[in-house]
């Protein structure tokens, strides 16, 4: 996909597209205009916004291949994350040894880990979701100013490879397609922040009106049904009311943001499993996903590369990745599983990919990665064993020069939970401690704040 550029616009600029085949033109904003005089914050003396997102890659690293720890807390990325190396010192920090204590639960195999990495709880089975993931609490925090609370991707093809949730039952759904992805965002109900004449939706308006009438019908029900039946009703409403602010936010004008520009519509293209085509959803995705970030449509996304149980495969085999990283016997000469560590370097390429795109889109004195931080995910350390003693984890990000970059965390055995926790008052959530039982903690990761 390209992105459409017009060199030296002027307020009477137009981007021209096709949108389900009519001919639509957005207005350009000035450059710089909405900004304060030394580039980094907006005009109106508001900070830049800032943005939270996380990226999920299936089956953690083979073992040793992934990260070099040297003195102290430099490090370096080996074999497999080799493609990240440029990004390291200025945008990256690599947290190992963190673990996942059980408490008498057993270990749900590629589920257990990444379910406690982003509710701060184990579950005690599959399909549990103990507690809403981060995502959702910092969307709850700085998610509500935009258009869309958060946006959900998957490269895979299948929207239910999604790892974002209220709780059990309560899943935000991933968009799969690019092409429904940028009509979701850029299609009619899009508002160009450089648009003076700014003009809300009746069709709009109309929703709006339609859904406040949910608040009283909500109030008699409650009064009629049992607790778990209130439970229910507590999750469905509250993604009501969520779906009323995001069309208030639709009835104001949105603000003038710098880099927005409104890219090409994609073509439609096949979906699935197979590297190659993960690999060009991914790219696409992120491309739509940065210009999205930077017209300020959302601030909180969750992309996935591939689900826990990877079933990436290569196009024209049967063995899948997750297969592979079982059954496949470790090279001779090189003592690990060679096209297991295949699979493994593809996700890291596709993120550094996506790292590119965030980094290109000049904003103020710096960049969209300068203005958000990443959470990279997976759900094993070893995905042969299933282990979730030391699942690897990385931010990616300044997040407005709230975070020190380029350092080693070493957790020395302590709960991953402290992640979350830190990543959450990063974000301006307001909690002192997260999690339950032994993932209980009050002790954010101090090293890392700026």
């Amino acid at each position: 996909m390209t992105l459409l550029k017009i060199s030296k616009p002027n307020r009477r600029a137009f981007l021209r597209g096709t949108l389900a085949g009519a001919t639509v033109g957005v207005g350009v904003p000035f450059l710089n205009l909405f900004l304060n005089e030394h580039g980094s914050a907006l005009a109106s003396g508001a900070p830049m916004p800032l943005r939270f997102g996380t990226w999920f890659w299936g089956l953690g690293h083979t073992p040793g291949r992934g990260m070099r720890p040297l003195e102290g807390t430099d490090y370096e990325f080996i074999e497999e994350c080799t493609s990240l190396e440029r990004y390291k010192k200025e945008y990256i920090n690599y947290y190992s040894g963190f673990n996942t204590p059980l408490d008498g639960a057993a270990s749900a195999v590629h589920y257990t880990g990444w379910v406690a990495g982003k509710t701060g709880s184990v579950p005690q089975g599959f399909g549990e979701i103990p507690a809403p993931t981060l995502d959702t609490i910092i969307a709850d925090k700085i998610g509500t100013q935009s258009r869309f609370k958060s946006l959900e991707l998957s490269s895979t093809g299948n929207p239910i490879d999604s790892y974002s949730y209220r709780g059990t039952g309560n899943h935000n759904a991933a968009e799969v397609s690019p092409l429904n992805f940028y009509l979701r965002l850029f299609g009619t109900e899009f508002r160009d922040p450089a648009d003076k004449d700014f003009k809300p939706d009746p069709r709009v308006m109309l929703r709006q009106s339609v859904l406040s009438a949910v608040e009283d019908d909500r109030k008699r029900l409650v009064q009629t049904v049992g607790y778990d039946d209130k439970a229910r009703l507590d999750q469905y409403f509250t993604s009501v009311r969520e779906l009323e602010q995001q069309l208030e936010v639709s009835l104001s004008a949105p603000p003038a943001m710098d880099a927005c520009h409104k890219p090409e519509q994609p073509e439609e293209g096949p979906l699935g499993y197979e590297v190659e085509t993960v690999n060009g959803t991914h790219d696409t995705l992120a491309q739509i996903l940065a210009l999205a970030l930077a017209c300020d449509q959302t601030r909180v996304f969750n992309m996935m590369y591939c689900q826990a149980a990877s079933e990436l495969r290569v196009k024209g085999t049967t063995f899948t990745h997750h297969i592979l990283s079982h059954e496949e016997p470790p090279d001779d000469h090189l003592g690990y599983q060679v096209q297991t560590a295949w699979f493994n370097e593809r996700s890291f390429e596709a993120l550094a990919r996506m790292l590119d795109t965030f980094s290109s889109i000049r904003e103020g004195d710096g960049t969209l990665l300068d203005n958000m931080l990443v959470f990279a995910q997976t759900d094993t350390s070893d995905a042969k064993t299933h282990s979730v003693i030391g699942i690897p984890s990385l931010t990616i990000g300044k997040a407005a020069g709230r975070v020190k970059t380029g350092l080693h965390i070493n957790g020395s055995a302590s709960p991953q939970s402290r992640i979350g926790l830190t990543l959450m008052q990063m974000m301006d959530v307001p909690v002192a401690e997260w999690g339950t039982r032994s993932l209980r903690t009050s002790d954010p990761i101090s090293e890392i704040l700026a």
